[in-house]
Parts: C-alpha cells; sequence; structure tokens
C-alpha cells in the first residue's frame, strides 16, 4: 500500500491537478461546453482546496510568530484569486475579456502556489511538530470535501466586488 502523503505532498498533489486545469483551459476557445465545465471543475477545486488549506495549515502556522507574516501573505493572496476567479465567472465566455482576464488569473494563482512550493512550505516545515502535521493532514481532505461540495461558481464582476 502507499505511503499517504504528507501535507504538503498533499497540497502540491492539488497543485499539480490545478496546472493541468489550467493548462486545459487556456487551449480553449469562445463559449463551449468544455471551457465552461472546465471553468467549473477549475473553481470548485480551487475554491475548496483554499478553504481546506487555511483550516488546515494557515490557521496552524498564524499561531507560530516565525511564519504569520507568511501566512497572512498568502490568505491574503487567496482572497485576491477568489476575487479573479469571480470577475471571470460574470464575464462572457464568447467575449476577448474573458481570455485576458483568465491569464491575469493564471499568472496570479501560479505565482501563489509556485510561491508556497518554493519558499512557504520548505520554511512551515521548519516549525511543525508530528502532532502538528498529523491534525493538519486528518483535517485538510475532511475539510476539502465538505468545501467541494458547498463550492460554487459566483460571477460578481471586480468592480461590483470593490463597491
Amino acid at each position: 500500500m502507499p505511503a499517504v502523503p504528507d501535507i504538503f505532498g498533499r497540497l502540491i498533489m492539488d497543485h499539480e491537478l490545478h496546472r493541468d486545469l489550467l493548462d486545459a483551459l487556456g487551449e480553449t476557445q469562445g463559449e463551449c461546453e468544455e471551457r465552461s465545465e472546465l471553468f467549473e471543475r477549475f473553481t470548485k477545486e480551487v475554491k475548496s482546496h483554499a478553504a481546506a488549506e487555511e483550516q488546515a495549515l494557515y490557521s496552524t502556522m498564524m499561531r507560530k510568530p516565525e511564519t504569520t507574516d507568511e501566512t497572512r501573505h498568502s490568505v491574503a493572496e487567496h482572497q485576491r484569486i477568489e476575487l479573479l476567479l469571480n470577475d471571470l465567472a460574470a464575464t462572457p465566455m464568447s467575449s476577448g475579456a474573458w481570455m485576458t482576464k483568465f491569464k491575469a488569473l493564471r499568472e496570479c494563482y501560479l505565482h501563489h502556489i509556485d510561491e508556497e512550493e518554493a519558499e512557504n512550505f520548505p520554511d512551515y516545515a521548519k516549525y511543525l511538530t508530528e502532532a502538528d502535521e498529523e491534525y493538519m493532514r486528518a483535517v485538510f481532505d475532511r475539510r476539502k470535501n465538505a468545501e467541494q461540495a458547498e463550492a460554487e461558481v459566483t460571477p460578481k464582476l471586480l468592480e461590483d466586488a470593490k463597491a
């Protein structure tokens, strides 16, 4: 039986799926069923991943003074990504603006997960106890499954979100 990945391995598994979905979305054109289905899947994946990551990982790291600032930065990036997802959902897929906004979202999201993997995760690992790791790994999948069942595509233009 294969070993269960640690919390960072589990998060990276999701990141790889998200990269694949972004690549597939980038290959779509116009308003089509494939784009719609991929976007819905990506949105639900990212929203449920972010909520579970905040509950399992970030809540633990916020309690460790050495990682509080970088954790706050990551939470702020999650909020920005959700705003971009909602803005993209409110943009007609047939418009040229959709692909422009998609590219901005993709760049922002890839920056976020690359930063987590290269900087945050190695830094966080230095401050975790075995109990922390067991807690985070147990909570992540349970929370992600619950969040995914509730996740929705929520169209809201960025300019409306700022009002």
